[in-house]
């Protein structure tokens, strides 16, 4: 898909010196560029909603609940 951005005119010219270097198109570079932000940014929405479905769990007071997570280290100890 093509699309047209504008960016500052320093990091494009550092973005054009990186392409240079590693002899790849321009383009190739800012589809790299961008592949790898969203990635890094997936995650915290990942951890982001994990964090909230374990908040809605809570933790329990009654006795003898412990946290799943443990048990399981228990049993694989054990």
């Amino acid at each position: 898909m093509k699309v047209a951005v504008s960016i500052p005119d320093p990091l494009f010219q550092d973005a054009e010196r990186v392409s240079l270097r590693l002899r790849i198109p321009r383009s190739q570079l800012y589809s790299r560029a961008l592949e790898a932000y969203v990635g890094q940014h997936s995650g915290v929405e990942v951890t982001a909603r994990m964090n909230a479905a374990l908040a809605k769990v809570g933790t329990s007071t009654e006795p003898g609940w412990e946290h799943p997570g443990l048990e399981v280290l228990r049993r694989e100890k054990g």
